[in-house]
């Protein structure tokens, strides 16, 4: 007799970028740089998604890295929140491809005079925790954690689920 096992597992993908950008106020033209796309997998379970709940655990973790660092944390903006949001959401349903396409007219669109800015973003699909997949991500890539560490003061964080269960992320950065 022969026995036969199956196994069933899911796996977790993630898409790192990261762009920086510091400008005057004055002439805030610029383009985006991506720095590192890397991917990894694990075995998870997949769990539903509040993207709210998302947002406020990057916001938490990454102010939480930078408070452990002897940076000030930085204050959230709901116009870089929504900007963020937008772009997070035209990744997810393919308006935009994955990436820093339209960075400068997000910055533009928040209103806010700034003196520098910049964004992170990232995919991952499968993950029980995404949000701390995402920051760990970031926290290992240089171009990501000079943002993450960079001399900012203000920042806005989106997350959108596309319908394969795909979750982005976008975390724009500005100093004014």
């Amino acid at each position: 007799m022969i026995k036969t096992t199956i196994y069933s597992v899911a796996l977790g993908t993630i898409f790192l970028s990261s762009g920086a950008i510091a400008t005057p106020a004055t002439n805030p033209t610029f383009t985006p740089i991506s720095s590192h796309i890397s991917s990894d997998t694990i075995l998870i379970a997949q769990s539903s998604i509040n993207t709210a709940a998302l947002e406020q655990a990057v916001f938490n973790q990454i102010n939480n890295y930078r408070v452990s660092q002897g940076l000030p944390a930085l204050t959230r903006n709901s116009a870089i929140d929504n900007q963020a949001r937008t772009h997070s959401q035209n990744m997810a349903n393919g308006t935009v491809p994955f990436g820093h396409n339209g960075f400068s007219e997000r910055v533009k669109a928040t209103g806010i005079s700034y003196r520098a800015a910049g964004e992170n973003v990232a995919f991952n699909q499968g993950y029980s925790d995404p949000a701390t997949i995402a920051v760990q991500g970031w926290l290992k890539s240089s171009g990501h954690l000079n943002n993450i560490k960079g001399n900012y003061d203000q920042t806005g964080i989106g997350v959108a689920k596309n319908s394969r269960g795909g979750i982005y992320f976008t975390q724009i950065f500005i100093r004014r």
